[in-house]
């Protein structure tokens, strides 16, 4: 804000997206909220459902709750009447539609965009978010250990689904994602999970990979894993899978201090050379939202 000569603080989020609002307030994006943030004052929070306010007061205790009204931007614009701010520059973080920025630019005169100084700033991740980090990992974790332990020939993928949920929802955890490819190792016709399940059961011969994600409230961990159902893997499957470790082992090995996003794409490019390709980043940035270095296959 300094470097900008800003004097407020713009935040919007809505239907789950925005990780700044909770990364600076600790309120969990539901429906539509504004925050505004001028240094030296409160902190206020526009919640667009009434009903969510309670819980918002409950569990924010550096900043004021109020409900959005009949439209959030033009009650968070009052506050920011109140505060000064007709004419000048504000900060905006968030993904803000194209209503309430033509409102809000009406009003200030000049809105800066903060986004790319916001992603730089959480690349780096503090003790204390790593620490959550942890937490959303090990969630995650017993999700793919809830599979292995009770999934079975027969289940459809809404029960493999079922499954996940019930791993980590009694310890707090919070669903991400959970994205599964089932098919028939001898006659695949999937080669990237869906993001939605079928009722399609499981069945001996089958692959099952998946993406899990389960959060410990906005932190979250992630995790793909493939398991070969009523016998072992067929040779083609257990190249893929050799080549998949392989390929994660080679660049966690180059992901260090001093080295380039370039070096963990020439690590990554073993899965050219043993025969495969990829449906998807070959590597990305983490936590709080998808940041770069987003990296495809050379």
């Amino acid at each position: 804000m300094a470097e900008n000569e800003l004097f407020h603080l713009f935040l919007y989020g809505a239907g789950g997206r925005g990780s700044a609002v909770p990364w600076l307030t600790e309120w969990p994006v539901t429906t539509e909220v504004v925050a505004i943030l001028t240094p030296g004052e409160t902190d206020s929070l526009f919640i667009q459902y009434f009903n969510h306010t309670p819980f918002a007061e409950r569990l924010i205790s550096n900043g004021e709750v109020n409900w959005g009204g009949a439209s959030t931007i033009q009650t968070a614009i009052e506050e920011l009447k109140k505060r000064g701010a007709a004419g000048q520059r504000i900060g905006v973080i968030g993904g803000l539609p194209f209503g309430p920025y033509e409102a809000l630019k009406e009003f200030s005169g000049k809105v800066i965009n903060l986004n790319p100084a916001y992603t730089k700033l959480r690349l780096v991740k503090s003790d204390e978010e790593l620490d959550w980090f942890r937490i959303g990992a090990a969630l995650s974790d017993l999700a793919i250990d809830a599979l292995l332990a009770e999934m079975k020939p027969g289940q459809t993928e809404h029960e493999l689904a079922d499954i996940v949920e019930h791993a980590y929802v009694p310890h707090g955890g919070k669903s991400g994602i959970h994205f599964f490819g089932v098919t028939s190792m001898a006659d695949p016709h999937l080669y990237v999970p869906a993001q939605m399940t079928s009722n399609r059961p499981v069945a001996d011969g089958d692959i099952v990979f998946t993406e899990i994600t389960a959060s410990f409230w906005d932190h979250s961990g992630q995790v793909l894993r493939s398991f070969s159902v009523g016998g072992e893997p067929t040779p083609l499957y257990q190249e893929l899978h050799d080549t998949a470790v392989a390929a994660f082992d080679a660049i966690c090995e180059v992901a260090k201090p001093g080295n380039r996003p370039e070096d963990l794409i020439v690590a990554g490019q073993l899965i050219e050379r043993n025969g495969f390709t990829i449906c998807d980043d070959l590597i990305h940035g983490y936590g709080g939202g998808y940041f770069p270095p987003v990296l495809a296959r050379a």
